[in-house]
């Protein structure tokens, strides 16, 4: 199968490439391994984790217009309280993580109605579940991926190659140059690294699910491990791994974090603003995706939230670049399982119900896990702590890229990870996305479009988030096009001063912020 470009993974960063490429008026063959297309938004059941200024400015327009498109699919499908149909930033589940917290299957709805008019038209084709199990490639050009699902293998081929997938699946298959993990301070200079490299400490990885809380007893059977993970204790946590204690992120003191199911509050006064308060104070109300009393009453029996809570973090072992991967991914759905059957039992909520039908997943739990770091190409700009943290740049903001090809925020967020270190969190000034970074050194027509971008573990933190990730992919997608429609390739569009200008000013023209405005960290 042939295309101008061929696109490796359906999360957010290949929609968005997808796209890029669609509106561009050239071919594209997607694939993705789980039944629904989205990642981190669906498949991984993650609500979106976004920036104080969402709602004006800071992400691209396209991105803007999924947003606006789920709360738009709440108002022609869902049934609305009037107070909540008339909010313009309407929130369906009033949680604190994000200014749009709502339930995975809206987004899959939308996104497959931005995709939909490309398949009419036969300009795209979605190979779905395909996951990419070899590549051919010569030299520092790759020629096709061969796709496997259905009972069968297709060799799909493209001039440019975009690896969009959770893992960076195509750097090992193409002999691309990556690292993973954390680097040292020696190779990159930053303030959080260690003295020396270490490849296998990865942040952890998560397998997220959603429940709500009703008369009954709902109580699942008890996991097969849950004699392991009841007497789990990392040595930093300061009290067992299934428990409501555990690090504060930011200060690292140790505090107990409330759980109340079904509280009394109005979800339309939830002021959802991380730089304010990180909102994870109480589980229950962080990532809830459906607000009983945004509906009409009786509508919901309960509200529903969305697990992806410290418990959850499996840190046992990394899922990349180890022969026993799938052991930990069996073993990280266990651990979710295993403080699921915690809560019902010994923490007393009996009434708390698995949601497997809103994360459309048979075990009850997401589809897919949520894998916060990639492997990472060693590209001809890698960006560093120092590059953004609030702590080097102060008030003279983040390093303003003159290759930058969008803009993106979130604090350095790391999670505990398979080495044994606890959170590291650092303040961080509003950035930009340098071309720079998706460009691998060596590999001519390879292009990342997802967490698989020259960042470090440390920057990675603050680069892994959804708005982002889909900023990453739309630039890489547009930068495809770009190149198949001047003749030139990625490396000769970041060294030319002519087709740089030209490719921003397209990046503009589609609605791709390039700069932030007057804002300050946090």
């Amino acid at each position: 199968m042939k295309a101008d470009a061929v696109v490796v993974g359906g999360g957010l960063g290949g929609v968005a490439a997808a796209l890029a490429l669609l509106r561009a008026g050239r071919t594209v063959l997607l694939s993705e391994e789980y039944a629904w297309l989205g990642g981190q938004l669906t498949s991984q059941a993650v609500p979106p984790d976004e920036h104080s200024w969402v709602e004006r400015f800071g992400v691209t327009a396209s991105y803007r217009a999924l947003r606006d498109g789920i709360r738009q699919y709440y108002r022609d499908h869902y049934p609305l309280t009037p107070a909540a149909r008339a909010k313009r930033d309407l929130n369906p589940g009033g949680g604190h993580v994000s200014r749009l917290c709502h339930e995975p299957r809206v987004a899959v709805a939308v996104i497959e109605a931005m995709l939909a008019p490309y398949r009419g038209c036969g300009r795209l084709r979605v190979l779905q579940p395909y996951r990419p199990i070899a590549a051919s490639y010569d030299g520092d050009r790759v020629s096709a991926v061969l796709l496997s699902g259905e009972g069968r293998e297709v060799w799909a081929s493209a001039p440019y190659i975009i690896d969009a997938t959770e893992t960076g699946e195509l750097l090992p298959l193409t002999g691309t140059e990556y690292v993973t993990g954390f680097e040292s301070q020696a190779d990159t200079g930053e303030p959080s690294a260690p003295s020396e490299a270490q490849p296998l400490n990865m942040q952890a990885i998560s397998v997220c699910f959603a429940i709500d809380h009703v008369d009954g007893d709902h109580t699942i059977d008890k996991p097969e491990s849950y004699d392991f993970w009841r007497e789990y204790q990392p040595p930093f946590w300061g009290d067992k791994l299934l428990s409501w204690r555990c690090p504060h992120p930011r200060t690292l003191e140790i505090v107990e974090r409330a759980f109340t199911p079904n509280p009394d509050d109005d979800p339309l006064l939830v002021e959802a603003d991380q730089r304010v308060n990180p909102g994870d104070a109480n589980l229950w109300t962080f990532r809830r995706i459906a607000a009983r009393k945004t509906f009409v009453e009786g509508a919901y029996e309960s509200d529903i939230t969305l697990v992806n809570w410290p418990m959850i973090d499996y840190l046992e072992g990394p899922v990349i670049d180890v022969p026993d991967a799938e052991r930990h991914l069996k073993a990280a759905r266990e651990l979710s399982l295993s403080v699921l059957y915690w809560m019902q039992t010994e923490a007393g909520f009996p009434g708390l119900r698995l949601r497997g039908d809103i994360t459309g997943s048979a075990d009850g739990l997401a589809q897919a896990p949520y894998i916060r770091e990639s492997r990472r190409i060693k590209a001809l700009y890698t960006v560093v702590e120092q590059d953004l943290s609030y702590a080097v740049r102060g008030d003279r903001g983040a390093v303003s890229y003159p290759d930058s090809v969008g803009v993106g925020m979130y604090r350095i967020d790391l999670h505990p990870s398979t080495g044994g270190d606890n959170y590291i969190d650092v303040a961080s000034c509003p950035f930009e996305i340098p071309l720079g970074a998706l460009i691998p050194q060596r590999m001519t027509n390879l292009l990342p479009a997802s967490k698989n971008i020259g960042t470090t573990h440390i920057t990675n933190g603050a680069y892994r988030l959804h708005p982002v990730e889909w900023n990453i992919g739309e630039a890489a997608g547009a930068l495809a096009a770009f190149c198949l429609d001047h003749g030139t390739t990625p490396h000769a569009v970041r060294e030319s001063e002519s087709l740089l200008a030209d490719f921003q000013h397209r990046l503009t023209r589609d609605g791709v912020e390039l700069r932030w405005p007057a804002v300050t960290a946090y």
